[in-house]
């Protein structure tokens, strides 16, 4: 990990439709709508993860490695207008991401593991994704869609959002097609409730979450995982 990376916090929780509807209403009412989403503060996220030919990404959070890297590519609303190269770390309880918009072309050349020229970038981020590439064979592996709903507030950068609608594609890497073919790994459409924030959450922000989803409990929900769940792999 780079040194002096900011880490935050990140909890999750599994919550029901009712225990949605009730916090988001009272979030709308004292939080910021993120500034990126439409009318119904929504907006569509579809990633595209990468991992090594070992599957050490996916192993590693199965098997609860406390210090681990995920990098994925990330588009908005289906188009190429903002793409984004991340690499989300973990380190024990924290979390941090390292995020560059790149050009079409790079993700294209990106997505087909081709390195070529990665080797003389003065980005980080790039350094390590040819790294990655050329000692652990890194290569995209699943498509993961979904529906977010944001709230903000400035106070520790408190960002707290509703994932909904997720869907997996399956063995598909053809990130820029509308038309990919995606299906569900819930069974009965949940919802993840995210929250990010910076060092302590505001005490207001606590309790309004623990008003409307006091009883949900906290799990090391990852959509990636989920979402490659129908591989038939031994996990």
């Amino acid at each position: 990990m780079p040194v002096n990376m900011p880490l935050r916090h990140e909890l999750k929780f599994f919550i029901s439709p009712k225990q949605y509807y009730l916090l988001s209403n009272a979030l709308d009412l004292v939080l910021q709508r993120d500034p990126n989403g439409d009318e119904n503060n929504e907006y569509h996220i579809r990633s595209l993860y990468f991992d090594t030919v070992f599957d050490d990404a996916l192993h590693d959070k199965l098997s609860g490695v406390q210090n681990r890297d995920k990098y994925r590519i990330r588009i908005y609303n289906l188009t190429d207008k903002v793409i984004k190269l991340e690499c989300k770390t973990k380190v024990g309880s924290l979390i941090s991401k390292r995020s560059l918009s790149i050009p079409r072309d790079l993700c294209e050349q990106l997505i087909a593991c081709d390195p070529t020229g990665l080797e003389t970038t003065r980005s980080g981020l790039l350094s390590d994704v040819y790294r990655e590439m050329t000692t652990r064979l890194l290569h995209p592996v699943v498509i993961v869609d979904y529906v977010r709903e944001a709230y903000l507030h400035p106070a520790e950068e408190v960002r707290i959002t509703f994932d909904k609608q997720l869907r997996t594609g399956l063995n598909s890497i053809d990130l820029f097609n509308p038309d990919v073919p995606t299906v569900p790994p819930f069974d009965n459409g949940e919802i993840i409730l995210e929250i990010k924030y910076n060092r302590v959450m505001p005490p207001y922000i606590r309790d309004l979450i623990n008003t409307y989803c006091g009883d949900a409990q906290q799990s090391a929900i990852s959509k990636y995982t989920w979402c490659r769940r129908y591989e038939g792999k031994d996990y």
